[in-house]
């Protein structure tokens, strides 16, 4: 047995208490149980129990009282051995149960700490993933509450931010994917917000275009009421725009209308931040192509109606005008984004397309005054976009078309009037009836009256010498002139010849080929006091004409141009009225020759009459009537004109009587007869104080060389005495009617040719 074993058993042994000994005990088996020395051990403990026995037994032979009570306490030693081995033992099983209690525990708690880490870990990542989450409803709750661009940057710090932290995760990996599709969502989203925007913009078009017509109305009134000097500065003009500069206003927000650009800014901010800037200019350009031929409708309908006739007219106008001033705002408060270019060919395009629109349409108009209000629609709307910049060079070019075409449809209106009116006429001198309507005729018409007769000097009723049709014609006139002006105001401007000429010439075809032709036309009638008062309105509206080639002089819009403005009217009536003269004098020499185809004149009569002939007191009766009612409204000189030349012709008519073929002979009789009548008419027209001196003379000096007879003739063939007694007697009428005096006895024919012989010679 080796030393060791000796060595551990008397440390047991001798180890000083229970707890040493187990102590002991325990770890030397664990030693022996390690080495294989177990049965060692055991032997060891034996041989050292014998010997203990042993010493016990010799110590109790020698002492056996000793050891008797030795062995009672040893025992009560081993009994309380026994109990405190049970209770080892017991404490033993207690120490390994709790040992192993410990070590589940010890292993449990091991295990727990690892759980615990990795909840800790599962929850970091929990709640990055959570704050992502969180980021990404964040995105969506913002698209809701249309905050796009914070949903952006949102959605941009959720991406390069947030994600990297979570990138081991698959949820990142899905939500990185899922980012463009919420990036479309924004974009969507601020499209959709824009798209509510342009159909807000697209349906308060024409209330802007309208408001953008009422500020033009404006701004024409306080022209208007500036200074003269200052009113002739057309609208636009830098001048009118420094005077009108004062009044703000702004068409995009007013108390009527307000236009946000926010949507559009905001997308545009959007698209800028995504890099898709281009992208959205052409989808937005092409937005506003489509908007502009929705705006434009394919047919244009325009009425002659009097509150609707022009709604769609205006709507259009209005539409094009709205849309326009959107384009211009749009191009101010961006940059770079809508060229200036496309917005031109925008405005070129709607005002190519509203011109054959309303070209289309007003061929179906026949009336001037639709005309004049598509006018001033139209000069309204060319007002307004001047003022925003556009190009109205188009617009301007095509007002004088519809000017001519106005001018055409004013021609046609006024021509019809004036046709009434003159086919209503009674041709006779215009009564007044009082003193307020003597002023309203003297207002319109262009008639002066005797300035020597003021107004409150004048005996009522009162006749003037033309009749109703020329101041109703006159008031037309001054119509047709004021709605011709009325059409170029505000309209061109610059200068255009166009006006005036277009003026002039639908004057007077107005005056010539209407008014004047339809005068002449009644001067076929054979009423003479018609023509008569034709002659007087006539000669009144010759006069309105010069009258008015002053005013148009003075109202012309070309300062430089001639002084003197020609009417071809003004010659063409004064011709006109000299064939009304000739018309006159050929119903009065017609009446004359009617009634001097009356007469009966018996050449070969005895029988001398004691009384003027019946058929030239009749002409007589007939003079006198015309004088004193036909001719009175005449002017003196063409009454002397028409009186010189009716008697002119019936002393022409009483001598042509002897000279027909039909008389043979001429007795003295009726040589006395005819000087009775060529007398009466002397008297007569002596009577008349009308100065027509010597008219009668041939007749007279005729009458007088046939009652000289055929013995006293030969002073007419002597050339110093015809001159100085007949004078004004035909040289070939004179023989003539010599050889049928019945004095004579020769042979009519040789005598005639014989007298006028005499005559030659004499001559």
């Amino acid at each position: 047995m080796s030393s060791e074993l000796i060595y551990s058993v008397k440390q047991i042994l001798s180890a000083p208490s229970d707890h040493d000994y187990l102590d002991q005990l325990v770890t030397n088996i664990k030693d022996a149980c390690a080495m294989y020395k177990e049965v060692e051990l055991m032997e060891e403990l034996d041989r050292f129990a014998q010997d203990k026995e042993m010493e016990i037994e010799n110590m109790c032979n020698s002492n056996t009282q000793d050891f008797v009570q030795s062995v009672n306490q040893l025992l009560t030693a081993r009994s309380g051995t026994v109990e405190l081995t049970t209770e080892i033992l017991n404490l033993n099983k207690t120490i390994h149960k709790s040992t192993d209690r410990m070590v589940e525990a010890k292993k449990a708690l091991v295990d727990s700490k690892g759980v615990r880490q990795n909840i800790d870990e599962t929850t970091q990542a929990l709640n990055s993933c959570l704050e992502v989450l969180q980021l990404a409803n964040r995105v969506h709750e913002l698209i809701q509450a249309k905050k796009h661009y914070a949903a952006l940057r949102t959605l941009d710090e959720l991406q390069n931010v947030h994600l990297r932290d979570i990138m081991q995760y698959g949820i990142a990996d899905m939500i990185q994917k899922a980012v463009p599709a919420m990036q479309r969502m924004v974009k969507d989203a601020v499209s959709v917000d824009l798209n509510t925007w342009l159909f807000h913009v697209k349906e308060i078009s024409e209330s802007l275009g309208q408001i953008a017509f009422d500020q033009t109305f404006l701004r024409r009134k306080r022209q208007q009421e500036r200074p003269v000097y200052a009113r002739g500065f057309k609208l636009n003009s830098a001048i009118e725009l420094v005077l009108d500069e004062r009044e703000e206003f702004d068409i995009l927000d007013n108390k009527e209308i307000k236009v946000d650009f926010t949507p559009l800014h905001e997308c545009l901010h959007i698209h800028e931040a995504l890099g898709q800037r281009e992208e959205f200019r052409f989808e937005f350009a092409d937005t506003r192509r489509k908007q502009k031929d929705l705006l434009l409708p394919p047919v244009l309908t325009i009425t002659e109606e009097e509150n609707t006739g022009l709604n769609q007219f205006e709507q259009l106008l209005g539409g094009i005008a709205g849309f326009a001033i959107i384009e211009r705002a749009t191009v101010k408060r961006t940059q770079n984004f809508r060229s200036q270019t496309d917005v031109n060919e925008l405005w070129d395009s709607m005002v190519s397309r509203a011109l054959q629109l309303i070209e289309s349409a007003i061929a179906n108009i026949h009336n001037a005054e639709t005309l004049l209000k598509i006018k001033r629609v139209l000069s309204v709307f060319i007002q307004t976009m001047d003022g925003l910049e556009y190009s109205v060079t188009a617009l301007n070019a095509f007002l004088p078309g519809l000017f001519q075409r106005y001018a055409r449809l004013l021609l046609a209106e006024y021509s019809k009037t004036v046709n009434e009116i003159i086919s209503e006429d009674d041709y006779m001198p215009m009564v007044i009836r009082d003193l307020e309507e003597y002023t309203k005729v003297i207002e319109v018409s262009f008639y002066e009256p005797d300035a020597s007769q003021p107004p409150n000097s004048l005996t009522f009723p009162l006749t003037l010498p033309f009749s109703q049709m020329f101041p109703y014609c006159c008031i037309d006139i001054r119509n047709f002139v004021n709605r011709f002006y009325h059409y170029s105001d505000n309209v061109f401007d610059t200068y255009n010849p166009a006006i005036d000429e277009t003026l002039r010439q639908s004057l007077d075809t107005l005056l010539c080929d209407y008014i004047c032709k339809d005068l002449v036309k009644k001067l076929e009638a054979r009423y003479l006091g018609q023509i008569v008062q034709i002659l007087i309105n006539l000669e009144q509206f010759e006069f309105a004409c010069r009258k008015l080639e002053e005013k148009l002089a003075e109202a012309r819009q070309d300062p430089a141009g001639p002084e003197e403005v020609k009417l071809r009217a003004t010659e063409e009536f004064a011709v006109k009225r000299k064939d009304a003269e000739k018309r006159i004098f050929e119903l009065v020499n017609l009446k004359i020759d009617d009634l001097v185809e009356t007469a009966e004149y018996n050449w070969s009569t005895n029988v001398r009459q004691k009384e003027p002939s019946d058929y030239l007191k009749g002409m007589t009766r007939f003079l006198s009537d015309i004088i004193s009612s036909m001719l009175v409204a005449l002017p003196d000189d063409i009454k002397g004109l028409i009186y010189f030349d009716a008697l002119s012709h019936l002393a022409s008519a009483i001598l042509a009587l002897p000279m027909s073929d039909s008389v043979k002979q001429i007795t003295p009789a009726a040589v006395e007869n005819l000087k009775l009548d060529v007398d009466y008419l002397e008297n007569f027209v002596q009577g008349l104080r009308i100065g027509l001196p010597g008219i009668f003379d041939e007749l007279q000096q005729t009458v007088e060389l046939l009652r000289q007879g055929k013995e006293r003739s030969e002073m007419f063939y002597n050339i110093e005495t015809r001159m100085r007694k007949y004078a004004a007697v035909d040289p070939l009428n004179g023989p003539v009617l010599l050889e049928k005096l019945v004095e004579s006895k020769t042979n009519s024919g040789s005598t005639l040719g014989g007298s006028f012989a005499r005559l030659r010679g004499s001559s």
